[in-house]
C-alpha cells in the first residue's frame, strides 16, 4: 500500500468517540461575530457598515489583493459594529458583529437537496464563481482556492489529488462528509478537472478508513479518469507534498509548490463547498467541524455557520467536559490550544474542537537532547528539528534560513518521537515566524529598489 517516503509517525487516531456521528446543524447564534481575515494572504476589506441589514450570502468584506478571498454573511440581521477583535490565540484583529434576525437567504442561493451533476461553465468562469464565493483550503491551510486554479505561466497542471486521508488524530468531519454527501464531491470533482483542464484525479484516502473507500470507490468508477487510492495509515500523509508523493511518487522541492510536479491538492471539503458554490450558488458560509474528546457528552461532527459563537457549539456538545485541561482548536498534532474561548466564533479554519483533561495536556519534563536523531528520522521534510531548535534559542536567523526552516510543515512528528521531550516545534515556529519577516523585509526592500 502506497504511502510517503520520508519520516512520519503514527499516533493513535482515537476517532472511534465521533466517528461514524452523522452530522448535524448547530443552531444559529444570537449574534455572529466575523473575523476579516480568515485565510492565508491579505486581510479583507470590509463592503458593508454599521446599520446595514445583509441576508445569507451577502458579500461582508471583499479580497484585499490577489492571494485573499471574499467573506460572505453566514446569517441575515443587522451589521451593529465592524471593531477590534482577537482570536483564541491573542492575535488582534477586526470583525464585523451581526444581530441575527431570521434565516433569510439571497433568492439565487439553491438550498434544495437535488443533485446538480452538470456543470455548462467554461474553466475561467468556474474559477471567477469559487473566487467569489471566498473558497479557501478547508484542510487547515486556508490557501483561496482560486490562486491554486491559476498556475503561474509556464506551468500547467497534469492531475488534481482529491485529500480524503484525515491523518489527525481525532478529527472525522472529512471521513463523515465523504460517506454522507460523496455525489457531490464526485460532481465537484469534476468541476475542478474542468476548471484545470486535466483529464485525471486522484482521491487519497487513509486504509483506516474502509467504508469511505467502499463508498468513494463505487462513486469514481462511474467516472472517466477519477479514482481513489487507498493510503497507508501514517501521519503526516494529509500534508500536501506527503500525499503527493504517495499518489505520484514526485517530489515537490523545497520552497515550492506542488505546481512545480504537475499536481493539485485540494481537501474534500474544499471540494464540496466548490460544488455548492457552481452547482448552488452557495458562497462559503458554514463548514463541518469534529468536537471530540474522551469526556465529551456529545462527540460527534456538527455544520457550524461562520460566526457562531464556540461557547454555543460547546454547550450544543454538551458543554465542556469537568477536569479539561485545554481545548485545542483543530487535533492534538497540529492544533493549538485556546487561550480563551469568550467571543471567539466558528470560521473556515477551525476543524475541530478537542477537549483533553489535565493529565493528557500535561508535558513532560525537558531533559537534555542526546542526539538520538529519532526527530530527524521522523521529520516527512527531511529536516533537522533539533538543530532548528538550538539554532533559535541562539538567534542564528542566517543559520536558520539556509537549514531551510521555513520548509517545515508545523506536524509536530519531532515533538511525538523526543525521548528527551524537548520544545523542539516550539522552537521552530518563533523561528520560522523570524526568518518569514527577514525574508518579506528583503523581498519589499527588492522591490523598492526596482521602482
Amino acid at each position: 500500500m502506497r504511502t510517503f517516503h520520508i519520516g512520519g509517525v503514527h499516533p493513535r487516531d482515537n476517532k472511534q468517540f465521533s466517528a461514524l456521528q452523522r452530522i448535524t446543524e448547530c443552531p444559529l447564534p444570537k449574534q455572529a461575530i466575523i473575523p476579516l481575515v480568515q485565510h492565508i494572504g491579505a486581510p479583507t476589506q470590509p463592503v458593508v457598515e454599521a446599520g446595514a441589514k445583509v441576508k445569507v450570502g451577502e458579500l461582508l468584506a471583499k479580497a484585499g489583493g490577489f492571494v485573499s478571498a471574499n467573506i460572505c454573511s453566514p446569517v441575515s440581521g443587522t451589521v451593529t459594529k465592524i471593531g477590534e477583535w482577537k482570536d483564541a490565540w491573542g492575535a488582534p484583529g477586526q470583525a464585523i458583529y451581526i444581530d441575527v434576525e431570521g434565516d433569510e437567504w439571497l433568492p439565487e442561493i439553491d438550498r434544495s437537496d437535488k443533485l446538480e451533476n452538470q456543470c455548462t461553465l467554461e474553466p475561467k468562469a468556474i474559477i471567477d464563481k469559487i473566487a467569489a464565493a471566498g473558497i479557501v483550503g478547508l484542510g487547515g491551510a486556508c490557501f483561496p482556492t482560486h490562486v491554486k486554479l491559476l498556475p503561474p505561466p509556464g506551468k500547467k497542471a497534469e492531475v488534481l489529488i482529491v485529500n480524503g486521508v484525515e491523518c489527525e488524530p481525532y478529527l472525522t468531519c472529512d471521513h463523515q462528509l465523504m460517506l454522507e454527501h460523496g455525489e457531490e464531491i464526485i460532481v465537484g470533482i469534476k468541476i475542478l478537472m474542468k476548471a484545470l483542464q486535466v483529464d485525471r484525479a486522484i482521491i487519497g484516502i487513509e486504509n483506516n478508513k474502509p467504508d469511505a473507500i467502499e463508498h468513494m470507490t463505487k462513486l469514481a468508477n462511474a467516472q472517466l479518469g477519477i479514482e481513489v487510492m487507498p493510503l497507508k495509515l501514517r501521519y503526516p500523509q494529509g500534508g500536501e507534498k506527503q500525499l503527493i508523493d504517495a499518489c505520484i511518487g514526485r517530489q515537490v522541492p523545497s520552497g515550492a509548490l506542488p505546481i512545480e510536479v504537475g499536481a493539485v491538492v485540494d481537501n474534500v471539503a474544499t471540494i464540496f463547498a466548490i460544488y455548492e458554490a457552481v452547482q448552488k450558488n452557495k458562497p462559503l458560509i458554514s463548514r463541518v467541524m469534529t468536537v471530540t474528546g474522551k469526556n465529551v457528552a456529545k462527540p460527534g461532527n456538527y455544520s457550524v455557520r461562520f460566526g457562531t459563537p464556540i461557547e454555543q457549539v460547546i454547550e450544543f456538545a454538551g458543554g465542556i467536559p469537568m477536569n479539561t485541561g485545554k481545548i485545542i482548536g483543530g487535533g492534538p498534532m497540529m492544533g493549538r490550544a485556546m487561550d480563551h474561548i469568550e467571543d471567539m466564533p466558528a470560521y473556515k479554519r477551525l476543524s475541530g474542537l478537542l477537549f483533553l483533561d489535565a493529565a493528557e495536556c500535561e508535558r513532560a519534563e525537558e531533559e537534555n537532547c542526546i542526539r538520538c536523531g529519532k526527530c530527524v528520522q521522523a521529520c516527512p521534510m527531511g529536516l533537522e528539528p533539533y538543530l532548528l531548535s538550538r539554532l533559535q534559542e541562539l538567534e542564528m536567523w542566517d543559520e536558520l534560513e539556509k537549514h531551510d526552516i521555513m520548509d517545515c510543515i508545523d506536524c509536530g512528528c519531532c515533538v511525538f518521537t523526543c525521548p528527551a521531550h524537548r520544545r523542539l516545534l516550539d522552537h521552530i515556529r518563533l523561528g520560522k515566524a523570524k526568518v518569514g519577516s527577514i525574508l518579506r523585509e528583503r523581498a519589499a526592500a527588492a522591490a523598492a529598489e526596482k521602482k
